[in-house]
C-alpha cells in the first residue's frame, strides 16, 4: 500500500473500521431523530445530506494525509506509469 510509505501516518487510524462504525452510528443516531420516514427518498436525501457533510469534513479538515503530501507521489506514480 502506498499510503504505508509516510511516516507521519498513524497506520492503525488507516486500517480500522472505526470511521466505518462511527458513520454508521451517526446516520443511525439522525434517523431515529426523525422516528418515521415518509418515504424512501427522504430516508435517502438524510443519509446522502449526512454523507456530504462528512465527506466535506474530512476533505477538509481532518484528513490523515493532506493532498499537498500526496502530489509528490503522485506526480511521480503518473511519470512511472506513462513510461
Amino acid at each position: 500500500m502506498l499510503f504505508y510509505n509516510f511516516p507521519e501516518i498513524d497506520k492503525c487510524r488507516i486500517s480500522s473500521t472505526n470511521v466505518l462504525e462511527r458513520t454508521n452510528r451517526e446516520i443511525r443516531r439522525r434517523s431515529r431523530v426523525v422516528g418515521v420516514f415518509p418515504s424512501i427518498e427522504s430516508y435517502l436525501r438524510l443519509v446522502t445530506a449526512y454523507l456530504i457533510e462528512y465527506t466535506e469534513d474530512w476533505a477538509n479538515e481532518y484528513a490523515y494525509i493532506k493532498p499537498e503530501k500526496l502530489r509528490p507521489v503522485w506526480n511521480e506514480s503518473l511519470a512511472q506509469g506513462a513510461n
